[in-house]
């Protein structure tokens, strides 16, 4: 096969996005609820989303810079409170939580605006999405910026506090039936994906013959 070699540092910010989304995927999605001070609530998802570690339980997503380099309400309200949640849209809230990247204005809340539920937390002040079957309450750690202007990443870090997971997907073992949890990722362009059992595979990790 040929290979192209290109350097994202020559590219446009956003043709370099691009192009990182396509190579990066699927990714899972963290559909992230926080407040403002005054308790204004904000939802919107994050497709740059990771486990972190589990000792203690920890996420990382980012939430970049707005394309005119300011932060955006998620980065705001997280900075403010040192507080959120990270809700897991299955394929059936695809279209709200689509609908919940749509750039309000600063203390608009998404959850009436898509037709939400708000679920009392915890631990934390921000609400949990009620028709999420996932759910974790999260304080943050750190967070770590890693450039500037718009596009620019802030690596939120946050140990997860508290889970929330619906009965009918936990299995006897204490884990999410990956089967089960209709899982949706986020891919290049407008592409996502559905983790439909027919689209999986078991691989047992190797072991010393």
């Amino acid at each position: 096969m040929n290979i192209r070699v290109i350097h994202p540092a020559e590219l446009p910010p956003r043709e370099a996005h691009a192009l990182l989304i396509s190579c990066v995927a699927p990714r899972p999605i963290a559909w992230v609820s926080t407040c403002t001070p005054d308790g204004c609530t904000n939802l919107a998802p994050y497709s740059y989303f990771t486990a972190g570690g589990s000792n203690p339980v920890s996420v990382v997503f980012s939430c970049t810079n707005a394309r005119d380099g300011s932060p955006k309400d998620t980065l705001r309200n997280i900075q403010a409170t040192g507080e959120f949640v990270i809700n897991i849209a299955p394929y059936w809230l695809a279209e709200k939580m689509n609908q919940t990247s749509f750039e309000y204005e600063y203390g608009v809340c998404e959850f009436e605006q898509v037709g939400l539920t708000r679920a009392p937390s915890l631990y934390v002040k921000p609400p949990r999405v009620a028709e999420s079957p996932i759910a974790m309450e999260c304080k943050l750690f750190q967070i770590v910026p890693h450039g500037t202007g718009p596009t620019a990443a802030n690596y939120i870090i946050g140990e997860v506090i508290c889970f929330h997971i619906a009965e009918h997907l936990l299995k006897p073992e204490g884990v999410v039936d990956n089967l089960a949890a209709d899982f949706i990722g986020r891919m290049g362009e407008s592409w996502y994906v559905r983790a439909t059992p027919e689209a999986m595979f078991w691989m047992e990790r190797p072991t010393r013959g």
